[in-house]
């Protein structure tokens, strides 16, 4: 039983030091690197659509899975009759909502600590009121018993999550303590606040602090802290991505991190330094993974060119008009445009132009904040197969077109 926060020991892998210090530092100028040719309210755009893949891999981490194109109805708050399935939805939703509640609160106060009780218990908080009740609840690992789930409390009660039995109840205040003191990203060096993206990953889901959803707070969490370590890539790119497509590996090496100490050669700590490096190396791989990918869907001449192709095949099935493209381009390129410039850019006559918008706006090509606002790109999930391909999984992309 964990009972003293000693046996959290180590917090920082010891071993392969220089290589996790060269990940670390490639991460950070490569993320840095990601996005940055696009105009805010084109990446605004992308991070939107972001958010709903990330939601939708998260899910599908736990053996939830919902289609991209449903996730996005549920933003419009257009659910579907079935209950399981209207069940996904909101939960895909409470994800997306609680990941734009993150962002907007680091932007607020740049100053909290994301490591605290406090933020963490505010995660799981905003994350459960936000649920459909029938996630609320959990059962035994008998199964003879269900618990209901408050949205913020810290569980009351032991559990054992697979070989894994965590710290006792009444401990976690004195491990979420430590964990909080130790991790906290304003106190480190930026090498190291890399390096403990990965290694808190790891140790904030050891400590299971809720009774249910540890593994969606700790994986909303680690998008906090890579915001905070620097390395957010302009909110471009998402680890859960990476570890959904190799959900194994993912839990293999969560699953070693956790094992004791093996030897006198496996560091000084109660848990194995050894696991827990080799729990580091595989998230910052991954995430420089999940970097080279988004860096290469998002080189604007490619990007620009797969829009134009989409919106020509739209034209040749009569959905769209062939100037389309040209205009869609424009707003790419330039973030957003007059609604009064849609003739001059597509050569078409005032009346026909209206006519243009109206049809890219009604399929969420194009979006407004007013009927008579200037015009800017979106991301519908229909389109993401085409203008991103293998964002989703093979398959997916083809019920998305």
């Amino acid at each position: 039983m964990y009972d003293s926060v000693s046996q959290m020991e180590p917090l920082f892998p010891s071993k392969r030091a220089e290589q996790l210090a060269d990940l670390s530092v490639e991460l950070v100028r490569k993320s840095a690197a990601l996005g940055g040719y696009f105009r805010s309210h084109t990446r605004e755009a992308l991070v939107a659509l972001l958010r709903q893949m990330n939601s939708y891999y998260s899910n599908l981490i736990e053996g939830h899975h919902t289609n991209p194109i449903d996730i996005e109805r549920a933003m419009q708050h257009e659910y579907l009759d079935e209950p399981a399935k209207r069940a996904l939805q909101l939960e895909s939703k409470a994800h997306i909502e609680v990941q734009q509640l993150i962002e907007d609160r680091l932007k607020e106060f740049p100053e909290l600590n994301i490591c605290s009780t406090e933020f963490l218990t505010w995660i799981h908080r905003a994350f459960y009121e936000r649920m459909p009740q029938e996630f609320r609840w959990v059962s035994d690992q008998e199964g003879k018993e269900k618990h209901e789930i408050i949205p913020g409390e810290l569980r009351k009660r032991e559990v054992t999550v697979g070989r894994h039995i965590p710290p006792i109840a009444t401990a976690l205040d004195n491990f979420l303590a430590r964990f909080s003191t130790v991790y906290a990203p304003e106190t480190l060096s930026q090498v190291k606040r890399i390096i403990a993206a990965a290694a808190s990953h790891h140790r904030l889901a050891w400590i299971h602090p809720f009774l249910d959803g540890n593994g969606r707070v700790t994986r909303l969490f680690a998008h906090a802290y890579l915001i905070r370590a620097g390395v957010g890539g302009h909110r471009l790119w998402m680890v859960s991505r990476g570890f959904a497509r190799r959900r194994d590996d993912y839990m293999a090496a969560l699953i070693g991190a956790d094992a004791p100490r093996r030897s006198d050669l496996d560091g000084r700590g109660n848990l194995s330094d050894d696991g827990l490096t080799r729990f580091c190396e595989f998230f910052l791989e991954t995430a420089l993974d999940q970097v080279a990918f988004m860096s290469g869907l998002l080189e604007l001449d490619g990007l620009e060119a797969r829009i134009v192709a989409y919106a020509e095949h739209q034209a040749t099935l009569g959905e769209l008009d062939s100037t389309a493209a040209f205009l869609l381009r424009d707003v790419l390129l330039r973030g957003e445009i007059a609604r009064g410039e849609a003739s001059r850019i597509t050569g078409k006559p005032v009346r026909t132009a209206s006519r243009i918008v109206a049809a890219l706006l009604e399929r969420n090509l194009l979006t407004s904040e007013t009927p008579k606002g200037a015009l800017r790109i979106a991301f519908p999930a229909k389109a993401a197969g085409y203008y991103f391909p293998r964002l989703y999984p093979e398959g997916i992309e083809h019920d998305l077109g």
